[in-house]
């Protein structure tokens, strides 16, 4: 047998152990979310069926816990069984069922969310994007729910009712305001250059596709075209599988300019006639910048206007109060 046979033999050997162990992980998932359910469905019933006061139930809690950490050691904390009893309120009458899925972490996530089509939105977010719990996190901190709507609202001009229905109607709600930036880890007060910001981006490329959102490949950086013997660079170029087009993006620290939407909508345009084909979409031109004002935006722009966006750029997860009160000044 010859050394490449054998290293093949181990690879498809070392393969099949790892997608075992995925599966067992997934199954032990789920099993310990469908046990904690029906545990707080009990707990809730028991109270129901005694007395109504709540010092009953804290009693039932404290109780449980005791016995429980007796018999099966850890996990059984005062506080576990308090969140396994809010888990089956949770979702008890949810419009989404508990997703076999995601791990009992992922719900503890989850339930922090008050609001149900908020919550329903990560739950399936996470599910089909399978999100890591330190991923979801990062979505839910950084109010990527609240983003989506106010943009998708704002630029389709949609009832704010209707903002979460459909919540990626692309193009329109595919575009972030603002895009939160924290991994690149440059400092909000520190002077960096574009060039600086462009280089921090592609160093953490696999963590901004994901800020992007859905479908994004990474086409290139300071992308070159020519026309009438002069030379345009475009900062990043990606494609997007799902709008079926490019997606240009140009990176201003500074305010943004009107010359700037001028020449975003020359970039556009050269896409459009000489670079997507007959079957893509419309290139889609995203000028991501420090600051701007909304009124210059829509006066510089056509009326109609559906392939050119300006987004502010957040280099920090702001608080929920933060991102409130931006999104209102907006």
């Amino acid at each position: 047998m010859s050394a490449k046979l054998e290293a093949s033999f181990f690879e498809k050997i070392k393969k099949l152990l790892q997608e075992a162990q995925a599966n067992a992980v997934k199954q032990v998932n789920s099993i310990m979310v469908s046990t904690y359910f029906e545990m707080g469905r009990q707990l809730v019933e028991q109270e129901q069926n005694g007395n109504h006061e709540a010092e009953y139930g804290a009693y039932i809690i404290s109780e449980l816990s005791r016995r429980l950490t007796e018999e099966f050691g850890k996990g059984y904390s005062k506080r576990n069984l308090e969140l396994i009893r809010k888990f089956y309120i949770t979702y008890k009458n949810a419009k989404s069922p508990i997703s076999q899925s995601l791990s009992w972490t992922h719900y503890i996530q989850l339930m922090r969310i008050s609001d149900e089509n908020e919550r329903n939105y990560y739950q399936h977010e996470a599910e089909t994007n399978h999100w890591s719990v330190r991923e979801l996190d990062r979505q839910i901190n950084s109010g990527l729910f609240q983003r989506l709507a106010y943009s998708g609202t704002k630029k389709a001009g949609k009832p704010q009712g209707e903002a979460d229905k459909q919540f990626l109607n692309y193009p329109l709600q595919a575009i972030k305001d603002p895009y939160v930036l924290e991994f690149l880890n440059l400092e909000d007060r520190y002077t960096y250059s574009e060039s600086q910001l462009e280089q921090a981006i592609i160093d953490k490329l696999e963590h901004f596709l994901l800020e992007l959102g859905k479908g994004f490949t990474f086409v290139g950086r300071q992308v070159r075209f020519t026309f009438d013997e002069e030379h345009f660079r475009i900062d990043l170029v990606f494609y997007n599988r799902l709008l079926r087009s490019f997606v240009l993006i140009d990176l201003k620290i500074g305010k943004l300019k009107h010359q700037d939407l001028g020449q975003m909508q020359m970039y556009v345009n050269y896409y459009d006639r000489y670079v997507k084909t007959a079957d893509e979409m419309p290139t889609i031109g995203i000028i991501l910048c420090k600051d701007k004002k909304d009124a210059m935006v829509e006066i510089t722009l056509p009326k109609d206007n559906k392939q050119i966006f300006a987004s502010k750029y957040l280099l920090y997860l702001p608080k929920e109060e933060e991102l409130k009160k931006l999104i209102e000044q907006e």
